[in-house]
């Protein structure tokens, strides 16, 4: 039986790995590293309230088989660049070094579409240099997704988003080809690739959007 650490459980796509997670018998307990105490309790939550600022200090509490990586940001919730830069680069390589000095098995992680360290957008070139490091910490497994516009019902409303997944959506038979990453993607779908992936090794890093909806589950 193993035990799960997850990071952002309250997202679109970690709250369905919660929910996947509590379900799945091959897991005996699931670390919820959080701000706040969660609105539910089961009997493999382990809660632990967090100060992401100081990570450090939880290195004890960091260790298990698998850790699923869903926190993000955006630019009107964290407007300040050092904050923002600490919530899309830090966090993300600071939590999995110290996985990985805990011999953590498998680090799954939530990149972005078009991901990539020399981008001229601040959340894309975040991301990429994310991926880049995560590469260097030779995990046995190691997972990185790149979704594209995330289809599910999320906390707090994003009408820009919204209105480019509905534009998206009905373009989407046009996307062809190398364009086939650009479709829309159901957050659960996402959510299931992510812990599938953790069980086995599929001899690759990074998953772009279609392959993660292509991909066929055990």
């Amino acid at each position: 039986m193993k035990t799960a650490l997850l990071f952002g459980s309250s997202g679109l796509i970690g709250s369905h790995i919660l929910f996947k997670l509590i379900k799945n018998n091959s897991y005996h307990k699931i670390k919820l590293f959080v701000r706040s105490d969660p609105k539910m309790n089961d009997k493999k939550l382990e809660i632990i309230k967090t100060d992401f600022n100081n990570l450090k200090n939880y290195k004890e509490y960091i260790k298990g088989d698998d850790c699923f990586f869903c926190i993000g940001t955006t630019k009107k919730k964290a407007p300040n660049n050092d904050e923002y830069r600490r919530v899309e680069y830090e966090i993300p390589l600071e939590i999995a070094q110290i996985a990985k000095s805990n011999s953590v098995n498998s680090f799954v992680y939530v990149s972005s579409i078009s991901a990539n360290p020399k981008s001229s957008s601040t959340y894309l070139k975040n991301k990429g240099e994310v991926e880049e490091e995560l590469k260097k910490l030779n995990f046995p497994i190691l997972g990185i997704l790149r979704p594209s516009f995330l289809m599910g019902k999320r906390k707090e409303k994003r009408i820009f988003e919204k209105i480019g997944i509905l534009f998206f959506r009905m373009i989407s038979p046009l996307f062809l080809g190398p364009l086939k990453k650009m479709k829309p993607i159901h957050s659960e779908k996402v959510a299931e690739v992510m812990i599938n992936i953790s069980q086995r090794s599929y001899n690759k890093t990074i998953f772009e959007s279609n392959e993660i909806a292509e991909l066929t589950l055990n």
